[in-house]
């Protein structure tokens, strides 16, 4: 059974998202926990859970790197039939970075449950650093759900600018985060913050969240 850390709003939730963590850091890193918090305010209901490679090394394995993302569907289907049965009304899965690239692939599956009603993608690494030709967009495109990608403007892995030249499906919305890199930080004398790109993410997740359901 996957271990899940759930962050539940006061009220009852508009939603619940399945989040996923990147490629290298933990479902409790800061930033998954500011994520989950800022989203319980905005009225979502998340539940974290850990790839297997990142279970390993929490319980004293081998700091080894991750896999390819196609070989981390299969863990991320696992913990979404593990929470269905915890799940009343809108559902949505998604992830930060590496996470979110593998909950694209998941929703690209025929297979998917119908009570998957949308994709959330935290710093979608539309290709890798210092390689702006090799896109990975082909999730995105194959996506059986709608999708949201919440992206610092700044991102090393597909910045504003660069997405300018990217056609997008329809079906994929993209909320700009003002100065954000790949964490949504911005820089130090930006006017925005850190915690404020956050937010904003949020509120934009749990929008999305009420246009799918």
């Amino acid at each position: 059974m996957t271990d899940l850390l759930w962050t539940r709003p006061d009220a009852q939730p508009s939603a619940t998202l399945l989040l996923a963590h990147g490629a290298g850091a933990a479902m409790d890193s800061s930033f998954m926990n500011r994520m989950a918090a800022a989203l319980a305010e905005n009225g979502v209901k998340v539940a974290r859970f850990e790839f297997p490679y990142m279970a390993a090394r929490r319980a004293g394995g081998k700091k080894a790197p991750p896999p390819k993302a196609e070989l981390l569907v299969s863990a991320f289907q696992t913990a979404l039939q593990q929470i269905m049965p915890e799940v009343e009304g809108t559902l949505l899965i998604g992830g930060k970075s590496m996470g979110g690239r593998v909950a694209a692939m998941l929703a690209g599956g025929a297979s998917l449950p119908a009570k998957v009603k949308g994709v959330v993608c935290v710093g979608y690494p539309f290709h890798p650093t210092g390689k702006a030709d090799v896109w990975r967009l082909e999730p995105l495109e194959q996506s059986r759900r709608p999708i949201l990608i919440t992206q610092g403007e700044r991102d090393p892995f597909g910045s504003a600018a660069e997405l300018e030249t990217v056609a997008l499906p329809p079906s994929v919305t993209i909320t700009y985060l003002e100065d954000g890199n790949h964490d949504l930080g911005p820089r130090g004398q930006s006017p925005a913050t850190w915690d404020g790109n956050i937010h904003s993410a949020a509120e934009a997740i749990a929008g999305f969240a009420a246009r799918v359901a």
